[in-house]
């Protein structure tokens, strides 16, 4: 059984990430502040859990807690496309920062084995979709904060694949792909949809088509990874994915935001007349990861949109009151 040291480990994926390797057996330090996590989603994981409520960016407070750990899951970031907006600065210092800081306590701690989130971001408007790990990355327009996340997951991408050359066994990216579940936060799609359905059921008499608007004329595609199944696939890209390896981790499964809408209101009973609104600068029309090379280490995810969306829904139509106030990190 190996000791794993879990960056943003009270966050959304993170937490699903201890779970499961408490599950499997391992030990786990987990680091986070909690900026957008919260210790509550560790409870119950008892003694094999070492919980340190600590930014990533502290970087002799990381060393401390890295020794004795034979692996590191840096999953730390400010994610959330309302945040890339509202706190730019906040986006790239936790991103640039916490790469050099987790990089320093691997070589200072002996620790050789590295696995890094990145984001399906970094390439922005793809060339190719499904799209490949082989895209250029690229940021359109350094003056739009949207792209303050792209920025830092790229520049954490090459520093740890250069990085990795030297003091590394192995290295591993993975990207993301449009990853949800109950507790994910709030600056997403599905909890703002589902936030602004719940007001406009308040507001209007019962069995009315309600008047929604979304971003678009609804046409932009993605395609939604359960957050059991990206959980499957980042562990399954450490333990067989090759050194300074890039994965796309993610589904097939490509829907589009229109019918995402009509999925989520029909979860809660509703039907909606979908008006269309400008689309912010920056949006990809379509985004939809190929998973070749993941399929060829054996990943296969098992839930589909239609099996996993409903849960989520439900949670936060019954969580609702609990979305932060204006201006906050969501």
């Amino acid at each position: 059984m190996g000791r794993y040291l879990v960056t943003g480990g009270s966050g959304f994926i993170g937490n699903a990430v201890v779970r499961r390797l408490i599950r499997d057996g391992h030990e786990v330090v987990c680091i986070d502040n909690n900026l957008r996590g919260g210790s509550h989603r560790l409870s119950g994981l008892g003694e094999r859990l070492i919980y340190a409520q600590s930014d990533v960016r502290d970087t002799a407070t990381l060393r401390q807690h890295a020794r004795g750990c034979d692996t590191v899951v840096h999953l730390a970031s400010i994610n959330g496309t309302e945040n890339f907006y509202r706190e730019p600065e906040l986006v790239l210092d936790v991103g640039v920062r916490g790469i050099l800081s987790v990089i320093d306590a691997c070589r200072a701690t002996g620790i050789r084995k590295l696995l890094l989130a990145s984001s399906s971001e970094v390439y922005q408007t793809p060339p190719l979709v499904p799209t490949p790990e082989t895209v250029p990355l690229v940021i359109p327009d350094p003056l739009n904060p949207r792209y303050s996340y792209a920025a830092q997951k790229l520049i954490s991408e090459v520093v740890l694949l250069n990085y990795a050359l030297t003091g590394f066994d192995h290295a591993v990216i993975v990207r993301p792909h449009n990853v949800y579940g109950s507790d994910m936060g709030w600056g997403h799609v599905i909890p703002a949809f589902v936030v602004r359905l719940a007001a406009l059921m308040q507001s209007s008499p019962p069995d009315t088509t309600l008047p929604f608007e979304i971003q678009g004329d609804g046409s932009q595609t993605r395609a939604f990874c359960h957050v059991d199944d990206f959980v499957d696939g980042l562990l399954l890209a450490l333990d067989k994915g090759s050194h300074r390896g890039i994965y796309h981790i993610g589904t097939e499964e490509e829907v589009t935001i229109a019918s995402l809408a009509e999925r989520i209101a029909g979860c809660l009973g509703q039907t909606v007349n979908l008006v269309a609104r400008p689309l912010p600068q920056g949006s990809p029309s379509r985004r939809c990861p190929a998973i070749g090379k993941m399929r060829a280490l054996g990943y296969n995810p098992k839930i589909p949109l239609d099996v996993g969306l409903p849960p989520v829904v439900r949670w936060y139509f019954e969580h609702k009151d609990q979305m932060p106030l204006s201006g906050a990190l969501v």
